[in-house]
């Protein structure tokens, strides 16, 4: 018995860092988690084309493109970017995005398309930030606005470090709705005004975020109405992770995805979904988080 909608996802995902605090081994720990459990069979899983360069201009500077695919990067925006630059990582990116667009279409198609990676929410248009070299999500609105296949995105990003770079890219949009429920005492420091911005105090556990998510993020996907939500189902508010504050656990993760998802369900909102940060202790449990975003979905879908 297959998903009902398909994961997109491709082994080159991993951007090669080698030891790095970012695992992006974790790409291909949850495709095989999802079939050893009987989440997903192989039949499951879609493999993406690269973004093209047009679709990445509609979001970043053609400097920026530039600079990525040649690699002369400054000493700064390196810095910035804080994953070490090679051709590899370049390719990586390029796939995800495509990865990303891929899942928006499968979306509109399927009510849910999942993207194995992704979720790049800290590159602004002119650089990268915070191991993210391009906004995935946001080239992939783009381009399906381009396409006319959609007019309005609502964007909710459940990471739990704010979407700065992707708060930025659609600021003066008003047919982009942001949403960034994150940790206010963490990274980044300076924080472009999301539409909708939920700054969770440290240590905020299972019960409380699920209540503030309940009441703030229904009314506005309700306001709004857009024609695709995009997810960004961050696994860094895991109580054990490496580079969050918040006390989340591995259940009330899954929570949190359900309510997201059986929203949108209810609204009549497709969800396209990219999975952005998971820096456990454990990568098993990173995995694990991951893993059950997807089995979520399928519970989901299993239920209309």
């Amino acid at each position: 018995m297959t998903l009902g909608f398909k994961l997109i996802y491709s082994d080159r995902y991993n951007l090669n860092l080698g030891e790095h605090i970012f695992p992006t081994v974790k790409y291909r720990l949850i495709r095989d988690r999802l079939l050893a459990n009987g989440i997903a069979q192989p039949e499951d899983f879609v493999e993406p084309s690269p973004a093209g360069d047009e679709d990445m201009l509609r979001v970043h500077t053609a400097a920026w493109v530039e600079a990525l695919r040649s690699g002369r990067l400054s000493a700064s925006q390196a810095a910035e970017l804080e994953i070490p630059y090679s051709k590899e990582m370049v390719n990586a990116v390029w796939l995800a995005t495509g990865g990303s667009i891929e899942a928006g279409r499968r979306a509109l198609d399927d009510s849910i398309g999942f993207n194995v990676g992704g979720g790049f929410h800290h590159a602004f248009a002119d650089h990268g930030e915070g191991f993210c070299a391009i906004n995935d999500v946001a080239v992939a609105v783009r381009s399906l606005q381009a396409s006319s296949r959609i007019g309005r995105a609502m964007i909710v990003d459940c990471d739990v470090h704010q979407g700065n770079g992707t708060a930025a890219i659609f600021g003066d949009d008003p047919d982009v709705f942001t949403v960034s429920m994150h940790q206010f005492h963490n990274y980044p420091q300076e924080k472009p005004v999301s539409d909708l911005d939920i700054h969770l105090a440290d240590g905020c556990g299972d019960d409380e975020y699920l209540a503030i998510l309940a009441a703030r993020f229904p009314p506005a996907l309700y306001d709004f109405q857009p024609d695709l939500l995009f997810y960004v189902a961050g696994a860094d508010p895991f109580g054990e992770d490496q580079l969050g504050g918040l006390a989340l656990t591995i259940n009330g993760l899954k929570r949190r995805d359900l309510l997201v998802l059986k929203t949108a369900r209810r609204h009549g909102v497709p969800v396209a979904i990219a999975l952005a940060g998971g820096y456990a202790r454990r990568v098993e449990d990173t995995v694990a988080i991951h893993a059950n975003t997807a089995a979520a979905a399928a519970e989901v879908i299993a239920a209309a």
